[in-house]
């Protein structure tokens, strides 16, 4: 196998922070139509669009899951279920990741001036993010699967769910953690041989057989991302046969709620990881060596880690469009505003509306409701 190609596959970050575009130029050697592989243009292509997509993602994402974290603190004054919980956790782990997200957008067009420190901070954080997000999805999904099809059970454990949901996301935050240690250890700045900016990257023990990747890479896909999918389409699976049974027409109208943030989720990473498959796929079978199929996995892989970043800003507006106690929660916090603004008439009497009584957990439809 050509030894360029064997750097381009040992050297190459998962898409976390920067990409193999950061390295312009590699000789091809003996392949067709070899020469040198010009990938400088990649970086440029990154150049135009990701800086502005991150600031969006940014903005936005700031804004609502500091609205979401402010209305689970302080508009609800307490957190009544598990889910409550699970989802207050993700939008602290969206804020976490966004925090980056100026950084990432500097280091595109200027290259990486922030210090060794700051690089393996960022390289990890985005798999915090993810992982900490599959699982925290995951633990809602056994909890709707024990609230909806495992009724007796979720009576019986009534009082005792709301702790079992905080030790779960303490665990939920660790094992994320373990699994993000390899961006902390193999995560170093690459300088350029040929004087250009240089890159946050991760850099892979050069052994035999590219093994330290291929097992950083089968067990973050693994552990990560294709058992937790798996509970979640068992639990789902179930909750769809036990939902279509029943004749309440708000109890299917709960289908809505329970599949919009893990299906956004799943769409958002589900290119992502299937080019990281991929990479361990040609880390342990390295045979790959023309150019245009370089390039032209360095751009999917772009599009798809853009595509993967846009997660940790779509949460709230699906809260909004479809969650009804969220969207109540936000008419109040309006309609408060309003008053205190002296705008539409409003008197104190008339912001808080009369909320719907809360109903046990274990009933569909508020269980449902965001």
């Amino acid at each position: 196998m050509d030894e360029a190609f064997t750097t381009i596959m040992t050297t190459e970050p998962d898409y976390g922070v920067t990409d193999a575009s950061d390295y312009p130029e590699y000789d091809l050697g003996s392949t067709e139509g070899a020469g040198l592989c010009d990938r400088s243009w990649v970086r440029a292509f990154r150049g135009h669009y990701e800086p502005p997509l991150f600031w969006m993602i940014f903005i936005l994402g700031a804004f609502g899951n500091l609205l979401v974290v402010w209305i689970y603190t302080t508009v609800r004054h307490r957190l009544k279920t598990m889910t409550d919980v699970y989802l207050l956790n993700l939008a602290v782990a969206d804020l976490l990741f966004l925090c980056m997200l100026p950084v990432l957008a500097v280091d595109v067009n200027q290259g990486w001036d922030f210090g060794i420190s700051l690089c393996k901070m960022v390289s990890a954080t985005y798999k915090i993010n993810f992982f900490s997000s599959m699982f925290l999805l995951t633990c809602i999904s056994v909890d709707r699967y024990i609230a909806i099809v495992q009724v007796t059970k979720a009576q019986n454990l009534k009082r005792k769910r709301l702790f079992y949901s905080k030790l779960a996301c303490l665990g939920v935050w660790f094992v994320s953690f373990l699994l993000a240690l390899p961006e902390l250890i193999f995560a170093q700045i690459k300088t350029d041989p040929n004087g250009g900016p240089s890159s946050c990257a991760l850099v892979y023990w050069n052994n035999e057989n590219n093994t330290t990747k291929i097992t950083v890479l089968s067990l973050q896909i693994c552990m990560g991302f294709c058992l937790p999918l798996l509970v979640m389409i068992f639990c789902y699976s179930v909750i769809i046969r036990t939902l279509l049974q029943a004749k309440s027409f708000e109890k299917h109208k709960a289908l809505r709620v329970i599949f919009a943030v893990v299906f956004v989720f799943v769409l958002s990473q589900l290119p992502f990881n299937s080019l990281l498959i991929y990479e361990a796929a040609q880390a342990a079978n390295t045979t790959e060596t023309n150019c245009e199929t370089v390039i032209a996995f360095d751009v999917a892989g772009q599009v798809a880690k853009s595509l993967a970043y846009t997660h940790a800003c779509l949460n709230p507006f699906l809260y909004v469009f479809i969650g009804v106690r969220f969207r109540q929660d936000l008419l109040r916090i309006v309609k408060t505003c309003a008053v205190w603004l002296g705008i539409g008439g409003l008197s104190k009497t008339q912001v808080v509306p009369k909320r719907p009584s809360v109903m046990s957990d274990t009933d569909t439809t508020p269980a449902l409701s965001i």
